[in-house]
């Protein structure tokens, strides 16, 4: 979960449209002299490599699998434990080279498992993997947890082919752990940084894999969201994002917050290296019973919707009241909304927000009930040495020096304090959040004729602070996060020097609708900028 203003005010509706300081998050000086941090970075062979083309290279010999994980190694060597010190990444798996060397072995044999064979991938750390890695939520009350199996969608990735080269630090607890936290800190990976602008945040939860991708440490990357952490990290690291629908991709082995908002995404620098990753993870799971109803909605292949002309005659509602005042964000929309004219696009004003926002704090409600359940359940059957969320908040009290350094961890106490899902306070946060935002978005969509909802994403990232925490200004994750409805988000331009996103979001398993409309307008925009490693705004 990314860092969300109902966490220190209770309520989203100052989050929607309020004029929050951008000035906040960036400053509006600008030093044109600026360098990138670290001038001795060497050019890397693999920048900007697409899964397409990396697969068409293993099946010509160009290179090894073995050799394409041997130089994203040496990348994350480089950058990210090294130089600018990106900090993105919080384990190295140690298999990862005889994997990918088995994988060359099968691949010369003619036996390809998937459309992800030889591929390096990482994923966040609160994803089970049965291997000599941990998974840990970044938490040091979970330093030694090894699953006892995968999760299912790590089993997904291995039979596509995928090597897991790693996971990705995240903010801790995926950022449900203080209302004054660090998005992208966590007390056993650290902080995390912008690879655009190194003192500016990543933003979260899955703010190792959005900077992974960005900064070409792998090829693409799996984040989890319960409201932002996929959209968010995606949108101020300059790459895309998918937040599927709830029971498009199981979330069995994974650490959660809500069973009614958690799914697993792709994270990618293109929509198409998007698009297959999602349709290696997408799948009905036995032991996850909403992917049950996702049978005959999922696609085999969300490749299928890349269409340069999926924007034309389409109805796309944006928020009539204005994001905000600060002028460039406005401009930057502005242009998108331009473009999408252009590519034939309809748009439609609409009044939606402020009733989605009325529902923040029943969202945060159902949020804590949740997590207490549903973490509690998680813990009493894994190989943790804390068993309930009860021992992870008496361990970090014990071990404050170095699990609370900079903030504490009052919504794991709030949490904690809650009672169980029979609750009728339970119930009724969740007819007002997931059954309210639903019927919200489904009035809008139908009074419209509407096939996407679109809008800028984040506002550009805020300046990294531990102690007093982030300070975000204009946001688009709720909407699709509290109903549990698809959204993708793509490159759409910058602010400050800092990336922003553009967003669509639509009705339940549309993803493939969605993923045209971003791949049409990624081709037609080509907003995606490298990032440049500076060391700060000034």
């Amino acid at each position: 979960m990314k860092r969300r203003t109902f966490l220190t005010t209770a309520t989203l509706a100052s989050a929607g449209l309020s004029t929050l300081l951008i000035s906040s998050c960036v400053d509006t000086k600008k030093n044109e002299k600026q360098e990138a941090t670290d001038d001795s970075v060497e050019a890397f062979e693999l920048e900007e490599e697409t899964i397409s083309n990396l697969r068409e290279k293993l099946a010509s010999g160009k290179y090894s699998s073995e050799q394409l994980v041997q130089m994203y190694l040496d990348r994350i060597e480089a950058i990210d434990k090294k130089g600018p010190k990106l900090n993105s990444i919080i384990e190295l798996n140690p298999d990862g080279l005889s994997i990918a060397k088995a994988l060359d072995s099968d691949m010369k044999a003619g036996r390809i498992r998937g459309i992800l064979h030889g591929i390096p991938i990482l994923i966040k750390d609160n994803i089970d993997t049965a291997d000599k890695m941990q998974t840990t939520a970044g938490s040091l009350a979970m330093v030694g947890n090894i699953a006892s199996k995968d999760a299912f969608i790590v089993k997904k990735l291995r039979e596509a082919g995928a090597v897991i080269i790693g996971k990705t630090n995240l903010s801790e607890w995926a950022n449900f752990r203080s209302t004054q936290s660090s998005s992208g800190w966590s007390s056993r990976g650290g902080q995390t940084k912008n690879p655009y602008i190194l003192d500016h945040s990543p933003c979260g939860s899955s703010a190792g894999s959005g900077v992974a991708v960005s900064a070409n440490l792998c090829a693409a990357a799996v984040g989890t969201e319960t409201d932002g952490s996929i959209v968010c990290p995606a949108s101020v690291n300059g790459v895309v994002g998918i937040k599927p629908t709830v029971g498009l991709v199981s979330r069995s082995g994974i650490i959660p917050i809500s069973k009614t908002q958690d799914t697993a995404g792709p994270m990618a620098r293109t929509v198409s290296d998007a698009a297959i990753l999602l349709s290696a993870l997408a799948a009905v799971d036995p032991e996850d019973a909403v992917t049950l109803e996702s049978k005959g909605k999922a696609q085999k292949d969300y490749t299928t919707f890349l269409d340069v002309n999926a924007l034309k005659g389409k109805r796309i509602g944006i928020e009539k009241k204005p994001q905000g005042n600060n002028k460039i964000i406005n401009e930057v929309l502005d242009g998108a909304i331009k473009l999408l004219k252009k590519q034939g696009a309809v748009i439609i004003e609409i009044d939606y927000l402020d009733k989605i926002n009325a529902f923040g704090q029943a969202e945060f409600e159902v949020l804590q009930y949740e997590f207490k359940d549903g973490l509690n359940n998680y813990l009493a059957k894994s190989n943790a040495k804390v068993k309930t969320l009860k021992e992870v908040i008496d361990y970090n009290n014990t071990n404050e020096d170095k699990a609370m350094p900079y903030f504490r961890q009052e919504t794991l106490e709030s949490s904690n304090a809650k009672q169980g899902l029979n609750d009728p306070k339970y119930l009724d946060a969740l007819a007002k959040s997931f059954e309210g935002s639903k019927k919200v978005l489904n009035a809008v969509f139908k009074e419209h004729q509407l096939d996407a909802i679109c809008g800028i994403t984040m506002g550009p990232a805020c300046s990294i602070d531990t102690i007093y925490g982030d300070r975000w200004g204009y946001s688009l994750t709720t909407p699709a996060a509290a109903s549990g409805y698809p959204h993708i988000t793509v490159p759409c331009g910058q602010a400050y020097d800092l990336p922003v996103g553009l967003s669509f979001f639509g009705t339940p398993y549309m993803e493939g609708e969605l993923i045209g409309l971003g791949y049409a307008y990624e081709q037609a925009s080509k907003k995606r900028l490298k990032p440049v490693l500076k060391a700060s705004f000034l």
